[in-house]
């Protein structure tokens, strides 16, 4: 059984005040921030890996469930997940060399 993915508050807080440094702030910005977006991907990735779960345990039960919709759901869920860890990589990557500008 997986854990589910928590928001790391840390890291949205540092992704909020590089908006705001940017001048970008909540209130400036005419679209959804990336704060924002990152927490909808980090729910939509918990979620499908919630569905996986669900599918898989059905199909352990014996419910009418076909293998093909469990073995979707968990890739989908397998993709979801290393995406969004590639992004942490990336973020963490880009965090990390600002600091380094002197």
């Amino acid at each position: 059984m997986t854990t589910p993915i928590r928001l790391d508050r840390t890291m949205v807080n540092v992704l909020e005040q590089a908006e705001r440094s940017l001048g970008k702030g909540p209130s400036d910005a005419s679209g959804p921030s990336f704060a924002d977006v990152f927490k909808r991907t980090l729910s939509d990735t918990s979620e499908m890996q919630t569905n996986a779960e669900s599918l898989i345990g059905a199909f352990l039960r014996g419910e009418p469930v076909e293998l093909h919709q469990v073995m979707a759901a968990s890739e989908e869920a397998s993709i979801s997940l290393e995406l969004l860890v590639e992004i942490r990589n990336k973020l963490t990557d880009a965090y990390r060399t600002i600091m380094n500008v002197q």
